[in-house]
């Protein structure tokens, strides 16, 4: 029968090793994420925020339990499975935008469809197509130096939904921005996920970021706390 969620983790622990001192970072989480849910992640520094993010991404490997992504258990994949399945499914965003200098927007945008052999004629329409979502046409040709921090996020977001994933991860994606730009990305992120229906998890500090999630689960010490339905 095939998976109805598009998350689901079991018994969830993440152990690092730094000498002989272990750092527990995650403490059996298990909860479901559904498909098209908008899902924030709160709680102080150092809680194990980032750390479910990239487990259960795949990026990172649980120490034991297991996530389970549209049914598929990430254990049973190995590395090279998992990043095709990642390049294939999710999209990431990161607080840092990790756009390539060198490029322009539609080409840092287009990159992961090219890298995908998808033709260069389909990639820079859909390239486009997405930089005009994020309100950003007539910038197509401008590299990243010559964009505002918020532009360069919205570039970011562009090129994570352009393989239109079935998930979004997006890490802190507001931390580089004033309260203003902030606030625009996260109605671009909500009208997104509204409009495509993409599963989103993001991770935040930023309230007014948490508020336009469907659910908030705050974390502390490796574990969900408590959780809360925005509206």
């Amino acid at each position: 029968m095939a998976d109805a969620s598009m998350v689901r983790a079991v018994d969830a622990h993440k152990v690092y090793n730094s000498g002989a001192v272990e750092v527990h970072a995650l403490r059996g989480v298990s909860l479901t994420i559904p498909r098209g849910e908008m899902v924030a992640i709160m709680g102080p520094s150092g809680c194990g925020k980032t750390t479910l993010l990239n487990c259960f991404s795949g990026l990172d490997d649980l120490t034991s339990g297991d996530v389970y992504i549209e049914g598929t258990s990430l254990a049973s994949m190995g590395d090279d499975a998992k990043s095709r399945y990642r390049s294939r499914r999710m999209g990431f965003v990161f607080q840092s935008y990790n756009l390539l200098p060198v490029l322009t927007a539609a080409e840092n945008v287009e990159l992961p469809l090219l890298v995908a052999r998808v033709s260069s004629k389909e990639a820079r329409r859909r390239a486009l197509g997405l930089l005009e979502a994020v309100d950003l046409k007539g910038w197509e040709g401008h590299k990243p130096a010559q964009l505002s921090a918020g532009q360069q996020q919205r570039v970011a977001i562009a090129r994570a939904l352009v393989n239109d994933p079935a998930i979004v991860w997006a890490d802190e994606p507001t931390g580089n921005l004033d309260s203003e730009t902030s606030a625009e990305i996260v109605e671009i992120l909500a009208r997104l996920n509204r409009e495509q229906r993409q599963t989103l998890v993001l991770v935040t500090h930023d309230a007014t970021v948490s508020s336009r999630a469907h659910r908030i689960l705050h974390m502390r010490n490796g574990r969900i706390e408590r959780e809360a339905r925005s509206g």
